[in-house]
């Protein structure tokens, strides 16, 4: 009974040692023919790293209005008489523009002038008797003020007929009219608009963040799109308070309109121009990948490179010593035709500031490295991968270039 016991306890040893033996085999075969197996590199574009001069800009958006520009009104009611202008005139500073019915206060301006005359007359033949001896003070000073009285009788009534004119302030373009001829108008009708289209102002807010970039006469371009700015101007005034609703602060800016195409009222992209700096290590947008685990780059190297980091990093002492003689030979540089030499490695960085269509990068990578700038979502550190710069997807939309 026990000798039977003993065989079969034997013979399940035996299997289940095959059994395990087995399953260790099978795994080991199937890891080496992974190992063994042939990876295809993939293909990338890639970005080469130099310090570059980082001019960086401040991006608002505006509202455009005339340097100087008025909705004009009337300065007393009356019934209009003639309309001087018509629409998108130029008009010149003083110019007549409109003229209400002034009848009644011209023949009230030539009696006070007759009056004038004659108490000049009067203050005249008092002068000269009083030479003569033979009229009083108080018969001369009378003259005189009565002559005073009627010299300010026919300012103020000159006044008043002014009054019927409506005159252009200042040298502009003037709007459609908004009265017609035999209309009654009075002080807050709006007759039409005066806009001196020559020179312009923006008004923008910035985030208070950046308040510190604002100085007086930076110079600040305009434009309707982010693309294509072709106003330029400088900040003429900025605002000392922060808006504690919005944190934004307000900041105007000068603009020169040459042709005319700017106008009151209208929507524009702001850019400040801020100082340029030295040696700034920059990369295309494309080339950043953001994860939950931070901003990262992939970044194109020898393998041999590659072989050597995992040497260092191994445990098995073969593979110590076989990546330790790998190492000690010298890197060949990487060529664009050998397919199987690079590889891309995976490098965390920290950002900072973008701008025309480049990331600031702080620190992870230096001048000489290679980005990939294109193909990422095949790749895994350590991915095979071999350029192929045929299309350059950071270069799309720059000026000149061309996509094959």
């Amino acid at each position: 009974m026990i000798k039977r016991f003993i065989i079969a306890f034997i013979l399940l040893v035996v299997v289940c040692g095959g059994i395990v033996g087995f399953n260790l085999f099978r795994d080991k075969a199937i890891q080496d023919f992974f190992a063994n197996m042939p990876v295809n590199p993939v293909a990338v574009s890639t970005f080469k790293v130099e310090p570059i001069t980082w001019t960086p800009k401040l991006e608002a958006i505006g509202t455009v209005a005339a340097a100087q520009g008025v909705d004009l009104t009337v300065e007393t009611t009356g019934i209009v008489k003639e309309i001087l202008f018509k629409a998108n005139d130029k008009v010149e500073q003083g110019q007549v523009l409109v003229r209400l019915d002034d009848a009644v206060q011209k023949a009230d301006l030539e009696a006070a002038k007759t009056q004038e005359a004659l108490d000049k007359q009067a203050l005249d033949r008092a002068v000269a008797l009083q030479k003569r001896g033979v009229g009083t003070d108080a018969t001369l000073d009378n003259a005189r003020a009565s002559w005073q009285t009627s010299i300010s009788q026919v300012a103020k009534l000159q006044a008043v007929l002014d009054q019927k004119l409506l005159k252009a302030p200042f040298s502009g373009t003037i709007g459609i009219p908004r009265i017609e001829e035999g209309q009654y108008v009075a002080p807050g009708n709006a007759v039409t608009t005066l806009q001196d289209l020559d020179t312009m102002r923006a008004d923008f807010s910035v985030a208070e963040q950046r308040f510190p970039d604002l100085q007086i006469g930076r110079e600040v371009l305009f434009g309707l799109d982010g693309d294509d700015m072709p106003y330029k101007g400088a900040i003429t005034g900025i605002d000392p308070k922060i808006d504690p609703a919005s944190r934004l602060a307000s900041a105007r800016a000068e603009i020169s309109n040459p042709d005319g195409k700017l106008s009151p009222g209208q929507f524009v992209q702001v850019r400040v121009v801020l100082p340029s700096e030295e040696n700034i290590i920059a990369v295309p947008q494309t080339a950043v990948i953001t994860s939950l685990y931070g901003d990262y780059v992939y970044v194109v190297r020898p393998a041999a490179e590659r072989k050597a980091g995992a040497a260092a990093a191994g445990t098995e002492p073969a593979k110590e010593e076989a990546a330790a003689a790998d190492a000690a030979k010298p890197a060949e540089p990487a060529k664009a035709d050998d397919k199987q030499s690079l590889v891309a490695n995976q490098v965390f960085v920290t950002i900072g500031r973008r701008s025309d269509g480049r990331i600031e990068i702080i620190k992870g990578i230096s001048a000489g490295d290679e980005v990939v700038t294109a193909g990422q979502n095949r790749l895994n550190n350590g991915s095979a991968v071999f350029i192929d710069n045929a299309v350059d997807p950071s270069k799309a939309g720059q000026p000149g270039s061309k996509s094959e």
